[in-house]
């Protein structure tokens, strides 16, 4: 054969196309992750303001709110009590208590939702004082535990059990077929992501918490949380099995690595990521998964239920999804068998986990033919 001719024979036009599949995904990971992290920007930091006079709380809001670039979303409160309310909450990021009676005031931030917006607000709020001839003191009310270097561990352990839910899903592929051969098949594989998601979720959260002393908050609800991101990530990761075989392991990586993580809300939170990574953010398994964690661990579970939703919907989607493939794949097979053709357009093994039966079935009507 000529060296033309052995490179076609070696490398198949499929081959080929996942190849360039792949660069494809590696360049869209560079893009999101630079793109999200290079230039973070204030932007829109929900803020209270308190003082014991209203004239002087209404002055503050407008003088907050008027920044150049809206680094801030300034709103009165009635005193600081209410305040922390509101940062307990989740409702604001930080608090402004002025003290008429002296020329310092005093920030209230929250390290536990992020070292990084914390620090943009001491920065942001410390000019203006500035300006006014005002300093500010910074206390931190809902402070990272002293194990979780820049509030970053809840974010870390979300992406463990993102990676853990994909890479259980991507395994139960090649080991037996991308697309289940029927809808039995794909009810056994998600039972086995579940069983895999507790064990997953109880796992991680014994290490970041009791092992390592680095997340605080209830064991109970970071199993739980643990628990739902790995099966929700792996049902997702089923289902675009189930809709594109091995490529669908690809649409995942894609769908949570490339857009979900630099848009988590780790490193920077949503207020300092660029408004894409900021709108999509919430509503991908590692934004909320890593909200939620945080939530969990520093808030008293405050905040934390629309993201557990989020998770949720996502679970039941790609859940259902997947029955639904399997159905329609298995129909597809039927089909196939009684007319003596293939049952798939590329009859790859790591696309189809038919039983032996039908391959057979196919194989034989397609002799009579």
């Amino acid at each position: 054969m000529t060296f033309l001719a052995e490179i076609k024979d070696a490398v198949t036009t499929r081959a080929a196309l996942l190849v360039v599949g792949v660069l494809a995904l590696q360049l869209a990971f560079i893009t999101s992750y630079i793109g999200a992290f290079h230039q973070p920007k204030p932007s829109e930091i929900p803020i209270a303001v308190a003082a014991p006079v209203a004239r002087l709380t209404e002055q503050s809001v407008s003088r907050l709110g008027s920044l150049p670039g809206d680094p801030l979303d300034p709103r009165a409160v009635r005193d600081e009590a209410a305040a922390v309310e509101q940062i307990e909450n989740r409702e604001v990021d930080g608090a402004l208590i002025i003290d008429p009676a002296g020329n310092t005031d005093r920030l209230l931030v929250a390290g536990g939702a992020g070292a990084s917006l914390s620090q943009a607000l001491g920065e942001i709020v410390g000019a203006v004082e500035r300006a006014q001839g005002r300093t500010v003191t910074v206390t931190d009310v809902a402070p990272a535990g002293r194990g979780d270097a820049r509030g970053l561990s809840s974010f870390y352990l979300v992406v463990g059990w993102c990676v853990g839910g994909y890479l259980c899903a991507a395994i139960l592929a090649i080991s037996a077929g991308a697309r289940p051969a029927n809808s039995a098949r794909a009810v056994i594989r998600l039972a086995a992501l579940l069983a895999y998601a507790v064990v997953a979720g109880l796992l991680g959260t014994v290490i970041a918490g009791p092992v390592l002393g680095a997340l605080p908050g209830s064991i109970w609800g970071l199993w739980g949380l643990g628990a739902l991101i790995v099966f929700a990530v792996g049902a997702i990761t089923l289902a675009f099995q189930g809709l594109a075989g091995v490529v669908g392991i690809g649409l995942a990586i894609l769908l949570v690595v490339v857009l979900g993580n630099p848009s988590a809300g780790g490193a920077y939170p949503y207020p300092l990521l660029p408004p894409f990574w900021r709108a999509i953010g919430p509503a991908l398994p590692p934004g909320a998964g890593t909200y939620a964690a945080r939530s969990i661990a520093y808030f008293k579970g405050n905040g934390a239920g629309g993201p557990m939703l989020v998770l949720a919907g996502w679970a039941v989607l790609g859940a259902a999804v997947t029955l639904a493939c399997a159905v329609v794949h298995r129909g597809r097979a039927g089909a196939a068998v009684g007319s003596g053709l293939p049952g798939d357009p590329i009859d790859d093994p790591l696309d189809d986990d038919r039983p032996t039966g039908a391959a057979d079935g196919a194989a034989d009507g397609a002799a009579a033919r």
